[in-house]
Formats: structure tokens, sequence, C-alpha cells
């Protein structure tokens, strides 16, 4: 554990900072030595001074390279390097026992909403029949705002990993989905119910793998969790909230295993799922998976919005590419629209797929919308 109190030298790694805000109890230190949880007490810097922090780390608890950053509290308030911009991670080895950072910059809320469009979150009952096989876990459908105002009927995006959509003090970040579908409302784009459903904890990886792939993590069983979705899930959710249910107001994604989980969901039900949001996916896991389509019954001829960063890993962009010539190989004479959005300097973290939410929203819902008066 991480130690704000002094320590005996040789025994621990020193971090130092020095940085412009004065006596904030709110400083962490983030990295591959906590697997990147955000506001993590256990790295919790402590203030010794005007703007000058300190926190201690047990060395034989830290690999021998640490890669970190510095967040106040959350991804939304990272540091930035002097000119403002995005900062690669800090690196330094553990051999040197001690180092001094200075920050000149925070980032702050990345962008301005209404607090008056933010949806209405409603944690779903317990009267879903969950199967036997498919673990308990919140579900929450975020609602427009006026949905109780209004006899409208809505489009529907599932989403994944439902801890990292809305939630403030989620470990890793958050997209901010709450906040970017209040913004996008002032723009004609935010009436949309997207259900958010929670992974499955120290299981994620095994339920998001599709039944058909062998990996190192042994048996996949995404067969069962993409027939819940399909079979039990979206009934459930159109007969409780107004809903436009056909294919073409039906949509589904994530990132990274949510994303591989979400590709296999369109492929499997694509009568089901006419929109498919997908964000860095984790085709490492299933390299074989642009193949394996080829197996599905029917084509897809849906919208599918494909994001990658290439700072993610030299194989993420190439293997978007071949996921899509797949796909298009698969649908023959009626073709499925793509929107392939890659960004040069993109990391594979959740702050960067919530700024990809919006667009990749606005392209599958709502192309025509325009701004309200």
């Amino acid at each position: 554990m991480a130690s704000s109190e002094s320590a005996s030298t040789g025994s621990t790694f020193t971090l130092e900072l020095h940085t412009t805000t004065d006596n904030d109890s709110n400083i962490y230190v983030v990295g591959n030595f906590n697997q990147w949880r955000v506001a993590d007490e256990a790295f919790r810097m402590r203030p010794i001074g005007e703007g000058h922090y300190q926190l201690y780390l047990p060395l034989d608890t830290l690999p021998e390279v640490l890669e970190y950053k510095y967040a106040r509290g959350s991804w939304d308030h990272v540091e930035l390097d002097a000119s403002g911009q995005d900062r690669p991670n800090r690196v330094v080895s553990r051999s040197q026992e001690k180092t001094v950072d200075t920050v000149d910059r925070w980032k702050q809320n990345a962008f301005n909403y209404p607090t008056e469009y933010l949806p209405i979150i409603e944690v779903l009952d317990d009267d879903i029949q969950l199967p036997e096989n498919i673990r308990t876990r919140r579900i929450a459908a975020l609602l427009p705002h006026d949905y109780y105002e209004s006899d409208r009927q809505y489009p529907v995006l599932y989403l994944q990993d439902g801890q990292n959509l809305f939630d403030d003090y989620a470990p890793y970040g958050n997209w901010a989905v709450d906040k970017r579908l209040a913004q996008l409302q002032t723009e004609g784009r935010g009436d949309v119910i997207v259900v958010a459903i929670d992974h499955a904890m120290d299981k994620r990886i095994v339920e998001f793998t599709p039944t058909s792939a062998t990996t190192q993590f042994g048996k996949g069983q995404g067969r069962s969790y993409v027939r819940f979705l399909a079979e039990v899930l979206k009934p459930y959710i159109d007969s409780k909230y107004r809903t436009l249910a056909d294919c073409h107001n039906t949509g589904i994604g994530g990132s990274s295993m949510g994303g591989l989980i979400s590709i296999y969901a369109g492929m499997m039900y694509p009568q089901v799922y006419g929109r498919l949001m997908i964000f860095s996916p984790s085709l490492w896991v299933t390299p074989n998976i642009p193949f394996q389509l080829l197996n599905f019954q029917h084509p897809y001829t849906g919208r599918v919005y494909l994001y990658g960063g290439r700072k993610e890993s030299e194989t993420m962009v190439p293997n978007l590419r071949r996921l899509k010539k797949a796909i298009e190989r698969k649908s023959g004479d009626v073709q499925p629209e793509f929107m392939f959005s890659i960004d040069p300097n993109g990391e594979h973290n959740e702050a960067r797929w919530g700024e990809e939410f919006s667009p990749a929203l606005s392209w599958l819902f709502f192309p025509h919308s325009r701004n309200k008066s």
C-alpha cells in the first residue's frame, strides 16, 4: 500500500510534485502500478508545502518501469503539458527511487452542458428474469429529460460496461454519457434512450468473449450473454418504455472487450441491432473474428461506427480494417454504411471513448438533425 508518511530510504519510491494548486487534498497519482484507477485512496498525494506534494510507494510492489500521470480526482481533471495539451504518460525506472515532477496546467471540464437537459436515470427493477448463467448486475436506463412530459417513442442504444459510462467516480474514468446527452439535446440529437449494462466484474472478460473463440482466458460465454441482451433485456425495455423497437432504431456498442462482444451481438442478431457503436474492440483476444463472421447466416446491412486510436497498439487500426472488409464481404450486394474514425493520437481509455460518443451517436441515429432554435 502507498504511504504519504515518511519512510526509510531504500525501501520506498518517492514521488514529489510541484504544481499551481495550493493545499489540494484531491490530487492522486494513477499508473500501471494501480491498474490506472483514478482517485484511488491509497495513491492520494499529501500536501507538504505551498503547491508541494509527496507520496511514498513501497518499492517491492512496483514494476521495473513506472508509467503514470497525476489527476485531480477524475480523468476530467488530469494533468496537461505546459501548453495545455494532453501529455504522454510519465515514465521512470523503479531503481531511481525518487522523482520530482511539475504540473503547470490541469484539464478542466471538457465541455459545458445545460443541467436542465440531463437525462433521467432509472436503475431497472429486479423483475428482469435473468437466465441462470447470467450474473446479477446493475442495469440503468438513461431517459430523455422530458420523457415523462411527452408521448414520443425513442430509439435505444445498449452500451456495455455501465460502470464506466456516467459514474463520476468510476476508477478508470467515465464517458460522461449523461452530460454528453444533455449537450446533444441543445443540438437536437439527444432524444435517445441509453441502456447501460454493468459488466460482470472479475468475469467480464469471460462473459465478453465469444463462445467460438479459444483464448488465453478460457472458454468464452459471449453467446449466452448476447442471447440474454437480445431475447430477454430488449423485450423488457420495449415493454417498459416507449421505444422504437425496429432494428433501424436499435443499437448496441461498447469499447475494448465491450466493443468485441458488441460486434458479436450485431452479427448474431442483425435483425435486432441495426446500429453498431464499436470503439477500440479487443480483436487481439480473438484475432480470427473477421473470418468467423463469415459463418453467420445473415449479412449485416445496418450502420457501423468504428473508432480506434493509433497509440493504443500497432494492431488496432489494421484489425479494424480487417473487420470492416470481412463485414463487407459477408454483406454481399446490400452493403452496410460505415464511419471509420481513426485518431492518430488516440489512447486506450474511457476519456477518449467519451469524446467519441457524441459524434458516433449523432451519425448512427441523427444524421440529419439540426440545432434547436
